[in-house]
This record gives C-alpha cells, structure tokens and sequence, in this order.
C-alpha cells in the first residue's frame, strides 16, 4: 500500500493499494469521518489521475473506519485547507470533475453524503453496506452540490427521485436507494469493500477492449439523439470487433466455453 503524496508531507489522507488487475483508493480521515479538506481533495485527484495513466484496469473507491465519505471538511475553510474553488480543473472534492475511461466502483459503508454522495455517483457502481446512509446532507447548511450532484444524480436515479434527494435533504437507507437504482448491490455490514472487489475482478476477467468501448458507448450516447448514438455504438464496437480478443473469445465461445452464464 501507498500513500499520495510521498514521505515527509502531511499526514497520508490518501492511500493506494494494489491488488492484480483492481487499484484501490481509500480516503483515510477517519477522524472526521472521511471528510475531504482542500489537501485530500489534491491527493485524491492525483490518485486518479494515476489510475487512469496506469495499467491497472479497475479502481475501488472507499473510506477508512466504516464511513465511505460524509463530504467537505468545512472546518478546514477557516484553517487554511478549504477546498479548491474554482470553474476549471479539479473540482472542490478533487476528481469529481474527470472523465475517466476505465470503470469505477464505489464501496460505501456507514455515510456517503454531501460532497461523499457526489464522489459515489462519479463511480459507475456502488456497492452498498445494508446500513449504509446516502444523502444531500449539505442541503442543511447552505452548501450547493458543485462537485456533479445535479448533473449525475438525475441521470442515474431519474429527475423526479433526484429533485426528492436534492431538495429535501433527507437521509436515503441501503434498501431505498438499491430500489431508486442508486446503490447497484446492498450487502451485509463490513461487505462492501470485499465485494466491490469481487465484482472488479469479475469484470477484469473479461476481454477489456470491449469493456471499455461499450462503457464509452453508454455514457456518449446519455448526450447524443438515437441515430447519433447508434452510429457512435457501432464505430466504437468495431474497435473491439475487430480485435483478437474477440477472436479467441469467439473461438472459446465455439468450444463451449462461455455459455449459460458462466
């Protein structure tokens, strides 16, 4: 396991550890509950942005001590660490603002909220702990969703369900926001981690050129009318079709292997 950045900073907010083809990214405040001050929120990005240039074909996103993210340290604003304000570059929550090409899966146990709700929806799943609470929480103070609440929530949930969390606030249990469509899998307590990594293991088994052209192709056609998005489908699945990949995997699927699901 490393941290980001290297020895002799402040104190690792940040960690990195490597499991085969799975990068797991833990935000580790569990002092206050894995809120993410301007520092973090750097590191984070960095840590992404490692992710995406290296080899690895999955990352996990998690927090430290049972709290996946409970949002902005709003303390840190008056101790010099606020986060990072600004139309451009990294968000107020650090990654928040990436488009990244290789998928993400978040592992949420005890508090995804606020500015934490809005790194969970950056991921294109989430693993969900059975007693786990989602919510705009900052709703209560005056602070607005600028790290892509407004804009990914409705996309993943539906306007109606989405202006409900946003407006009101309210706390979101495990079993409500797997029924919204928010948490894609509710485990038992203490599971979410080992699971996420389960699951990204199971995806990194498959032939990953065409993991990734389809995963582009979903999210470039939320954007683009059916015939533009059809024909985006079709130019980005031939890169994959094309590829030996497919052709041993067609190969396997002739011998049998592959089939019912398994």
């Amino acid at each position: 396991m490393r941290g980001l950045p290297g020895e002799g900073e402040a104190p690792v907010s940040v960690r990195v550890h490597r499991d085969g083809d799975v990068e797991i990214l833990t935000i580790d405040r569990p002092e206050v509950r894995n809120a993410v001050d301007g520092p973090t929120a750097a590191r984070l990005a960095d840590a992404f942005r490692a992710f995406e240039r290296g080899d690895a074909k999955i990352a996990v996103l998690t927090g430290a001590g049972g709290t996946f993210c409970a949002g902005a340290d709003l303390r840190g604003l008056g101790e010099g660490r606020g986060n990072r304000l600004a139309p451009d570059g990294d968000g107020p929550m650090g990654p928040s603002r990436a488009a990244l090409s290789k998928p993400v899966i978040a592992a949420i146990e005890g508090h995804a909220v606020a500015g934490g709700l809005e790194l969970a929806l950056l991921c294109d799943l989430r693993i969900v702990a059975e007693d786990a609470v989602l919510g705009v929480f900052c709703r209560r103070w005056g602070v607005p969703l600028i790290d892509g609440g407004t804009a990914r929530l409705p996309r993943i949930v539906g306007l109606g369900r989405a202006l409900d969390l946003v407006l009101t606030g309210r706390a979101v249990g495990a079993a409500e926001a797997r029924e919204m469509g928010l948490a894609t899998r509710v485990v038992a307590k203490g599971a979410a981690l080992d699971e996420a990594v389960a699951t990204a293991r199971h995806i990194a088994s498959f032939p990953f050129e065409c993991v990734l052209s389809d995963r582009a192709s979903v999210y470039a056609s939320l954007d683009l009318p059916l015939d533009e998005a059809l024909r985006r489908e079709f130019e980005l699945g031939m890169t994959s079709a094309a590829s030996d990949a497919m052709i041993e995997g067609v190969g396997r699927f002739v011998g049998g292997a592959g089939r019912g699901g398994v």
